[in-house]
């Protein structure tokens, strides 16, 4: 029985990470996949889908399925890595805060200031101070927001570790910070950094997609799916599929995420990040 239920753990965790990877994939291969250019025009403006376009054409007649291919690239990539850089530098500040009580209250305040910053609000001021704005103002924009959050987690994971028995031990021997942080905290929280990672890359795809929104970052003609939900906003009830369809690929690529971070995890993790 027990091998069995463990066969079926397995295969309902491949269920759900099979969506993320098709979409990912399908998103990371879409500009090859495009019918048609990005920026040439097919079609009418706000023309109903058809043979030419199955999704019909966007405000300048540009065909929206082609857009919608190459549109998802950018946004998974930068996402990615807004994800990857929050998960590491929140391990690396939350272990230090925990094993240094001094260095963790001053985190902590730090950490309470910028969470009282509205995430729009946040954006609008990285990004429009940066000069020339541009993907890598989104993603620093989107790091600064991340982190508090993420920090506070991984702190309070933390602690429990830092004042174990070989943690302690380790100490007394001598050993120095970075060790205690490298060695002996973070392999410990392996399963509350996967599940960390997953939310904070759904997190990074909102962010992201609303800088877009903002036209911060991705300009036209780029195509951003977010840009797209933007610029069609108008001819909604023209072709709706032109704001219908990134729209419902923002979605699906975020509960797909999410659902396979959760397969992944460990229990443990899943019940170290209920918090957020």
């Amino acid at each position: 029985h027990g091998s069995g239920g463990g066969r079926r753990r397995r295969g309902g965790a491949v269920l759900r990470v099979v969506p993320a990877l098709v979409l990912v994939a399908l998103a990371v291969a879409g500009p090859w996949l495009a019918p048609h250019a990005i920026d040439a025009p097919v079609t009418v403006p706000y023309a109903e889908p058809g043979d030419d376009a199955p999704l019909g054409g966007d405000q300048l007649g540009r065909d929206v399925l082609s857009r919608l291919l190459a549109g998802g690239r950018e946004l998974i990539g930068t996402s990615l890595l807004v994800a990857v850089l929050v998960t590491g530098v929140s391990a690396a500040l939350g272990a230090v805060a925990a094993l240094r009580p001094a260095v963790g209250r001053f985190v902590e305040r730090a950490a309470d200031v910028l969470m009282l910053l509205p995430a729009v609000l946040g954006i609008l001021l990285i990004a429009l101070s940066w000069p020339d704005g541009g993907r890598l103002a989104v993603i620093t924009a989107a790091v600064v927001m991340g982190v508090p959050y993420a920090v506070r987690l991984v702190t309070g994971a933390a602690a429990p570790i830092a004042a174990s028995g070989y943690v302690e031990a380790a100490t007394v021997g001598g050993e120095r910070l970075l060790h205690l942080v490298v060695r002996e905290v973070l392999p410990n929280l392996r399963a509350t950094l996967l599940a960390l990672f997953g939310l904070r890359f759904v997190a990074a795809v909102y962010i992201v997609a609303t800088a877009g929104f903002l036209q911060v970052g991705p300009q036209p003609p780029a195509a951003d799916w977010a840009l797209m939900i933007r610029e069609n906003a108008a001819g909604i009830v023209l072709n709706p599929w032109a704001v219908l369809a990134p729209s419902i690929a923002i979605g699906l690529l975020a509960m797909s995420v999410n659902l396979a971070a959760s397969a992944l995890v460990p229990r443990s993790g899943r019940k170290a990040v209920s918090a957020l």
